[in-house]
């Protein structure tokens, strides 16, 4: 682990979560980092500049590199949203049968505009609100030109991986961070 920061100095101070992902070996910590941010330059790239010597320096790292990330990058990243979960999002969200149904339509329309699943950041949006939100937000994004999408798309997977990097190394618990 390069740094000019002394490692008994640093583990002082280092949330336990964000301690684990300094110490984790390369391999656990890139394979962690891809299920935050699904680039394999992103993730090669933090995983390479451990260790943090907080949260904060490891989040503006992951927000300078997601700023970085090049057309085949982000391609990279966006396909592996395909996979995840709730590739469909506002699915789960509570709403009547027609909402979901023009969800689906809305979901399909954008994938054979842009060639790539939707990405939105939920962060902080209530439940009740986010079928709604996300079906606002495909509908308002399907005017976008091609160019202009994607930096959307980018911007709003750079806000995912930031939560889900967040989470990852959460000093609450160590669950989800490199053993």
């Amino acid at each position: 682990m390069p740094s000019d920061i002394p490692a008994q100095r640093l583990s002082a101070k280092v949330p336990v979560g964000l301690r684990r992902f300094n110490e984790a070996a390369h391999g656990a910590a890139e394979e962690a980092l891809l299920a935050c941010c699904g680039s394999r330059r992103w993730a090669l790239r933090l995983a390479a500049h451990r260790p943090y010597p907080d949260v904060a320096s490891l989040l503006a790292a992951a927000s300078e590199a997601s700023y970085d990330l090049r057309p085949a990058d982000l391609a990279e990243a966006l396909a592996d949203e395909s996979w995840m979960p709730q590739s469909l999002l506002g699915m789960r969200a509570p709403g009547s049968h027609a909402a979901h149904t023009a969800l689906r339509a809305a979901h399909a329309a954008y994938e054979a505009r842009f060639g790539h699943v939707f990405v939105v950041c939920l962060e902080g949006c209530p439940p009740e609100e986010m079928l709604d939100t996300v079906l606002a937000s495909i509908r308002a994004r399907l005017a976008s030109d091609p160019d202009e999408e994607r930096l959307v798309a980018s911007d709003e997977l750079r806000r995912i991986a930031i939560g889900r990097l967040e989470h990852l190394v959460a000093s609450h618990s160590g669950a989800g961070a490199p053993a």
